[in-house]
């Protein structure tokens, strides 16, 4: 059974912020930013891809509202939605996730996305997407 089953059955405590029958939301223990939350399914999906359209639309809209209150209560400036699907991408524990980072001015958090517009085309891209 993974980690995210154990705290959604109750077996490895967690500090939950949210909680329906199909959602649980708790604050993730790294805290990459004050209030840094995770927002799980209860059933076991490795990962969004492999989750059903219901599931991920119920997940996302209780993201969308923790991701308002959050940033409001906490007076962020902004807040990063982020899934990370399977290792390549970041994914560490193989439940479907979604992570709600606050954001504030000058923080140290980095997020970074590299230019790589000169490797390729886009119309090669949209080609090898749409086959």
């Amino acid at each position: 059974m993974c980690v995210f089953c154990k705290i959604v059955d109750g077996s490895i405590p967690s500090s939950k912020v949210y909680e329906d029958d199909e959602v649980l939301a708790i604050l993730d223990l790294s805290q990459a930013q004050k209030g840094h939350t995770l927002v799980m399914p209860k059933k076991h999906f490795d990962t969004f891809l492999d989750a059903d359209a219901n599931t991920v639309k119920h997940v996302f809209e209780v993201t969308q509202q923790l991701a308002k209150k959050i940033k409001t209560n906490l007076n962020a400036d902004g807040v990063n939605v982020l899934n990370n699907t399977n290792e390549a991408a970041g994914q560490t524990v193989m439940h479907m996730h979604v992570h709600i980072i606050p954001r504030y001015k000058n923080d140290d958090l980095k997020i970074e996305f590299v230019d790589h517009s000169k490797e390729y085309q886009l119309a090669d891209v949209l080609k090898e997407i749409n086959q």
